[in-house]
């Protein structure tokens, strides 16, 4: 067991009929140094542990958080992928990545369909990995310090724990502007989005001591509905935040309705104005990865119709795939290892990249895909 993950047992004082109280499973990532980024020993801690209380019928809500006060969680252990990347360089194969991103896919896929209900502690800072916690529970809450992103572009991966399945469902095209320029949303942003649940400007204590003071019974859907009305309760409006997104709504529709990755790309890049928020959008796309330009566009095309499962098989195969080519490592290098801030992606731009040179990063590079049971 790793110490990152810290994990809690909140026991209700009313008497079961068939035994001890109700109980409230709590999760903490413990990794503050590192924003509680992912390891793969985290999310297979997470994973065991989840899996036993969805099991115990006593267990009527599991809690997920982040210690430290500044994030829930700021992504994956990219710096553990990058060692296995430069290990592993020029090989078919990647074994430490490969297993890396099973393990977290899964662990998401069991949180989007658990029938224990998962609350979200969104506090702070929630990007990549924690995004994928995040949108796979079922009540997700967000505060006033609450900042959410997929930024996978400035590093040349892609938007992934289920990014593909949710981006999908922003409205217009604001799912495919968020992936090609990890434009940062506050709470206000992701409630209209549909990314978040409840706006709670209280302490986390508060609003699991109103939690532990509910009445509970041994019926899952009586006390879904009961977290409900307790979240409910709680909830404020985050009225003193500024609407990014919604503001800017036509503007992202009509700069991301084109034909082609290409012309969105220019469209964006082009369309300078004063305007702190899109600027800032359009230089991290600047900044960014053409690589994962092409990748945004054919993962969310590709997944309009599929399933859960299938969007998790697909991205493992796109993560993966991401690990044996160079623009990842790079990125990551520059980004975190070097903190040049200068990568060499492989090419200069989006119009120099050929289809045929995407559509092998949807290939699964195993002879056994480690998801098929999803």
């Amino acid at each position: 067991m790793t110490d990152n993950v810290q994990f809690q047992e909140s026991v209700q004082f009313e008497e079961r009929p068939t035994g001890s109280g109700h109980l409230i499973g709590r999760a903490t990532l413990n990794a503050p140094r590192s924003l509680n980024a992912l390891s793969l020993e985290m999310i297979e801690a997470l994973d065991r542990q989840i899996t036993d209380w969805q099991a115990r019928e006593e267990v009527v809500a599991i809690w997920l958080e982040g210690n430290g006060g500044k994030a829930l969680s700021a992504g994956g252990d990219v710096v553990a992928l990058h060692g296995a990347m430069v290990k592993h360089a020029g090989q078919s194969r990647n074994p430490f990545t490969e297993h890396y991103f099973a393990s977290e896919y899964r662990l998401d896929y069991r949180l989007h369909t658990s029938e224990t209900p998962v609350i979200c502690w969104a506090d702070g800072v929630v990007m990549g990995g924690g995004m994928g916690l995040m949108q796979a529970s079922q009540f997700r809450l967000v505060t006033p310090k609450s900042r959410l992103a997929m930024p996978e572009i400035t590093i040349g991966l892609f938007p992934d724990v289920g990014a593909s399945w949710f981006l999908n469902r922003l409205p217009g095209k604001t799912g495919l502007f968020l992936g090609l320029t990890g434009v940062h949303l506050n709470a206000r942003d992701a409630l209209d989005l549909g990314l978040a649940d409840r706006f709670v400007d209280a302490d986390r204590e508060q609003v699991l001591d109103a939690l532990a003071e509910t009445h509970y019974q041994d019926d899952r859907a009586a006390n879904r509905r009961q977290l409900h009305r307790t979240l409910q309760d709680l909830a404020t409006r985050p009225d003193s935040l500024t609407p990014a997104v919604m503001d800017h709504l036509d503007t992202i529709n009509t700069l991301c309705d084109a034909a082609t990755v290409n012309e969105v790309v220019h469209r964006i890049l082009e369309h300078k104005q004063c305007d702190g928020w899109l600027d800032k959008a359009r230089a991290t796309l600047a900044d960014g990865c053409p690589q994962t330009a092409h990748l945004v566009w054919e993962q969310l095309r590709r997944s309009r119709h599929l399933s859960l499962a299938e969007v998790f098989r697909m991205e493992w195969c796109l993560a993966v795939q991401c690990t044996l080519h160079a623009d990842f490592r790079e990125g990551v290098r520059a980004l975190l290892i070097d903190k040049d801030g200068k990568p060499r992606f492989r090419h200069r731009d989006v119009d120099q990249i050929d289809p045929s040179y995407i559509d092998s990063f949807f290939q699964n590079p195993a002879p056994q895909h480690p998801l098929a049971d999803l």
